[in-house]
Formats: C-alpha cells, structure tokens, sequence
C-alpha cells in the first residue's frame, strides 16, 4: 500500500479533531500532499472505525482508487483538491465542523483584528465565504477566494477550513482559529469589540513574518 505513514498520519489527525472538539461524528474530513496525488478521509466513515485502506487516493484531475471496497472520497473533495492544486505551499487541508467557527458562519460574520493572534491565519481578519450548496464547485470557488492571502476561513452556515504545510501545522492552525472564534463569540456577548487597526496589524503580521514569538531572536526594539 502506497503513502502508508502519511495514511496513519490522516486517521490520526481525524481522531485528534474529534478529541478536541473540532468535529463530532462523521463531520469534516482531512486531505494531504502525497507525491502527485492527495490522499483523503472517506465519505461517511466515523473516525475511530478509519483503516489505511479506507483512505482515498485522487489525482488531481479526478481519478480516484481506494483498498477497501464501498469507500468513496468524501463530498468535499473539490476544495481540497482545488486547494493543493492553486497553492503548492499548502501540504494539507483540514474541514471541520467546530462549534464556535460554526456559530459565527451561520452569523456570516467574518472574525476581524479583535486581537492579533488573528495574524496566524495570514492576514487581518478570518473571512467567511458567502454560501454554497455542500460538495459544488460554488463551494470550492467561494473557500479559494476566502483563503486569498490567508490559511484559515469560515465557510458560511457550514464550518471552517485551515491548512498547513503538514497536518501537524493545519491541526496547530484549526485549535487557534476555533479558539479565537470561541473568544470573540464571548467579547460579542457584552459588547463588540475593538479592532485593532490595519497598520498595527501590519506591524503583527511582519513579526510573525519574521517568526516572531515562535522560537526566534528577540527582535532590537525597545
């Protein structure tokens, strides 16, 4: 069986999204690079039951293969395929279904510069895309103009998406952004918060750029 590890790696990851409360059941579904295909979480299937033959195996201009019989790639394969196919430095996609991302999809509402931790998803706010029919290509197209410049994104009256150069980044980056929705969801129930303005938001991105507050030097600022 080819792409083994990366296989495991998959199932792991799902259990891990259903451990930290980012999905519930058969909900979301994980992709990842794998030479010149991707490989993706099957169709309704509940995580825990996942083996590596149930992992589908597509090529980018749609052939699909799969070990285990009556397994078929899950309904959201259009964006992670268009997602690896328009952005060679994404290795892995995750979907997910997480409560607080979902709320305030289902508000529409875009997550803006509440705190600068917004930065870790690219830019100076967490976009919604507007809505679309679950599996069409109107979703894909809608998911690729939210991530432009971004990793992270609601998708309106549906979920999130986050992406990684490896599933351990996409995972990393999906628990921030589910945690952010969850404390704006918070500050909106007192009053809405301020955001912080577009040149500050600059100055998070450069450092965050430059590694910051990850294990770098301490810049030479005062």
């Amino acid at each position: 069986m080819k792409h083994l590890s990366l296989r495991h790696a998959i199932i792991e990851t799902a259990q891990k999204m259903t451990a930290l409360g980012l999905n519930q059941g058969t909900a979301g579904n994980v992709s990842v690079r794998a030479d010149d295909t991707l490989l993706l979480t099957p169709s309704g299937v509940a995580y825990e039951d996942l083996t590596p033959g149930d992992i589908v195996s597509m090529t980018f201009d749609n052939r699909w293969s799969v070990e285990n019989p009556g397994r078929y790639p899950t309904s959201e394969w259009r964006i992670h395929r268009d997602i690896l196919s328009t952005h060679n430095e994404v290795g892995a996609v995750l979907h997910a279904h997480s409560p607080f991302c979902t709320t305030l999809a289902c508000l529409q509402r875009d997550i803006p510069a509440f705190h600068y931790m917004i930065a870790v998803a690219g830019g100076d706010s967490i976009r919604c895309a507007p809505y679309a029919t679950f599996g069409t290509e109107e979703l894909s197209k809608a998911a690729l103009a939210a991530l432009e410049d971004r990793k992270a994104c609601l998708l309106a009256q549906h979920g999130m998406i986050a992406c990684g150069t490896d599933l351990t980044e996409a995972l990393k980056l999906a628990v921030e952004v589910e945690t952010l929705a969850q404390t704006y969801w918070r500050a909106l129930q007192i009053g809405e918060p301020t955001v912080l303005s577009t040149q500050e938001m600059q100055r998070v991105l450069k450092k965050f750029a430059a590694g910051y507050g990850f294990g770098s030097e301490p810049d030479n600022e005062p």
